[in-house]
């Protein structure tokens, strides 16, 4: 779902080159061409585009820059870990070899922008879009099986990768919360116990619940279960591919420590969402969830014991989002107050379906929903 543009870009402009400069002390004769908000953008990080040129060493040179603006008024996650993201996604680009873009800059100061924000190198590519979802038209919609086979275990292959690295190794001690519990799962369950009261605001979720009745009762042990690393929004959607393979793995809002396991649920549970959830098929050249999780163990050395709980907290996890998404398209005046959106979606829906539960009302009319 994407927000109403709100910045004016002219003036963003005109105050990025400013602050440009102050990065670039030896460079002179700055220029910054129009800026963009993708019209995708969404509530969790605001994205702004723009090519700029300088004079260094006496020669100019131009690059493609994408800047993240933190979020501060209209915040999908009950906590931004905005500067976490940046450091995640600069010690794995320098230190391993998942792919990213170059990162250049962190800005912490707000006076620039209105928030802080981070700025990365634009690279060419295109991500699978989920409006129009990629299961109904697109540029993966329109390759062929093989290359749709080659975009999805390429994928699989980069999110493997995130699940190889070493986190003590890269520093990523500051991912740990124990003051919310002494595992990864346990972290992350308190955390979306406090999100869940934090989105609902008091109003009965009929389906979220009864999923998080679930997950409490069927929670698997993970004692002595080594911690990975959790890219968190693991999707085909958040990777930039070229020529049907990866680039750039993108955003890193939910990025934590725990069972890798998590990724790989997610993973499937948003394909679900962009197929069976709005009943289409699956792509044809889209390998099987079976050969997926078998690929995935065979690249990690882990094994997907407890995929089905992490499925439904995956979806669990989604209804949270999208009960927090409904309240924000109120706010915006995109959804009148009233509307069923979040407790009738195409996640709850799923959820649902996975926990034999009744169906929370009739198929949304609202694409992508």
């Amino acid at each position: 779902m994407g927000i109403p543009e709100q910045r004016d870009l002219t003036k963003a402009r005109e105050v990025f080159a400013k602050w440009l400069g102050t990065r670039l002390p030896g460079a002179t004769d700055i220029e910054v061409g129009e800026m963009a908000s993708p019209s995708s953008s969404g509530f969790s990080n605001e994205t702004l585009l723009l090519d700029a040129s300088w004079i260094e060493g006496g020669r100019r040179r131009t690059e493609g820059l994408v800047i993240r603006v933190k979020p501060t008024r209209h915040t999908v996650f009950m906590e931004s870990e905005f500067e976490a993201q940046f450091k995640v996604m600069s010690a794995l680009r320098e230190h391993t070899d998942v792919p990213l873009p170059p990162m250049r800059w962190f800005e912490e100061d707000d006076s620039w922008l209105g928030a802080p924000f981070y700025v990365m190198g634009k690279l060419d590519g295109a991500a699978p879009a989920d409006s129009p979802p990629y299961t109904m038209q697109g540029f993966l919609y329109d390759g062929t099986p093989d290359q749709q086979a080659t975009l999805w275990t390429t994928g699989i292959e980069a999110m493997a990768k995130v699940h190889n690295a070493d986190w003590r190794a890269l520093g990523f001690d500051f991912l740990d919360k124990p003051e919310r519990g002494k595992t990864g799962l346990d972290q992350q369950l308190a955390y979306y116990l406090e999100s869940y009261d934090w989105a609902r605001q008091g109003n009965e979720q009929p389906v979220a619940q009864a999923a998080l009745d679930w997950i409490l009762a069927n929670r698997p042990d993970d004692d002595g279960r080594p911690v990975g690393l959790v890219w968190g929004d693991s999707r085909i959607g958040n990777i930039l591919f070229r020529d049907f393979r990866p680039v750039a793995v993108l955003d890193w809002e939910m990025v934590t420590l725990g069972d890798p396991q998590e990724d790989l649920a997610w993973w499937i549970f948003l394909d679900k969402h962009m197929a069976e959830g709005i009943s289409l098929p699956r792509l044809p050249g889209f390998p099987s969830y079976d050969d997926t999780v078998a690929q995935w163990e065979s690249l990690t050395g882990r094994t997907a014991d407890h995929l089905f709980f992490y499925e439904v907290f995956a979806g669990f996890r989604f209804a949270v989002v999208m009960i927090r998404l409904a309240q924000l398209a109120i706010d915006f005046e995109l959804l009148p107050p009233g509307n069923d959106m979040a407790t009738n979606n195409i996640v709850t829906r799923l959820l649902a379906s996975m926990l034999d539960l009744p169906a929370p009302g009739p198929a949304p009319s609202a694409p992508g929903y």
